[in-house]
């Protein structure tokens, strides 16, 4: 409660500086607006219910694509870290793609799958998959010998000792890469959303931008940020119920 509360002043006083340098004019209004102005655009985009059709869009894309990426960067990474074979036809092969802006690649996509959800939904997951794949993969690979070892004395079934030991000791690792990949995945949403979409965040942000309405802008930007923090936030909070043993910091 006490971090709450904190965390409440410190947005108040933000806030506050905030309306009133805008207010001393150093800058224009139109182009440096006071959060009050901002919260009528926010309201504005409520009552019309623009903000709720494109909160929709960008969310069920950005479910699909963090769900299909981080499914994939698991898979591969349990692979990897664990399976020679697997390891040495795949690892390079991703290790030669990780390192390409996600950003980068979206106007290939577009060439590939065109401007439908299809290209959002693809970049999404492709920027996701990295991050849970590395860390999946160092986690599957760092799995004490020990345990190992002890397991094998108990039994000989390759399942049991998978689900028992590697994937419970990679788990940390995954979900590492997965809080990772959230941040990424509003990001790429939206970025997608700025090339050839009819619907999103990204979309209103772009909508707002060329009838110059800076006001709208910032208050997108704001929702798509508190959005980003509470997926974190209830991502954690499921986790440590799921798996308390884990312990994750909500920091």
């Amino acid at each position: 409660m006490k971090k709450f509360l904190c965390f409440l002043v410190s947005i108040a006083y933000f806030l506050e500086f905030w309306e009133i340098i805008s207010r001393a004019e150093f800058v224009s209004l139109a182009l440096f607006p006071p959060p009050s102005k901002v919260a009528i655009a926010l309201w504005e985009m409520i009552i019309t219910g623009v903000l709720f059709s494109d909160l929709y869009a960008s969310l069920w894309r950005l479910a699909i694509g963090l769900f299909l990426g981080s499914v994939s960067g698991i898979f591969f990474g349990l692979a990897t870290g664990r399976i020679k074979s697997f390891a040495s036809i795949f690892t390079p092969i991703i290790q030669i793609l990780r390192p390409l802006p996600p950003v980068a690649i979206i106007p290939l996509v577009i060439v590939w799958f065109g401007i439908d959800d299809g290209a959002k939904i693809f970049s999404i997951a492709f920027a996701v998959f990295f991050p849970v794949w590395i860390n999946t993969h160092i986690g599957a690979e760092q799995v004490p010998q020990i345990f190992l070892q002890s397991t094998k004395l108990l039994t000989k079934s390759k399942n049991k000792i998978f689900f028992k030991v590697i994937f419970p000791a990679s788990l940390p690792f995954s979900i590492a890469g997965i809080r990772i990949g959230i941040a990424i995945g509003f990001i790429m949403v939206f970025v997608s959303e700025l090339a050839g979409a009819s619907s999103g965040l990204g979309y209103r942000i772009s909508i707002a931008h060329l009838s110059y309405r800076i006001d709208e802008m910032i208050a997108v930007l704001a929702v798509l940020g508190a959005l980003g923090a509470i997926t974190d936030q209830l991502f954690v909070f499921g986790i440590n119920r799921l798996y308390p043993w884990i312990n994750l910091s909500s920091k």
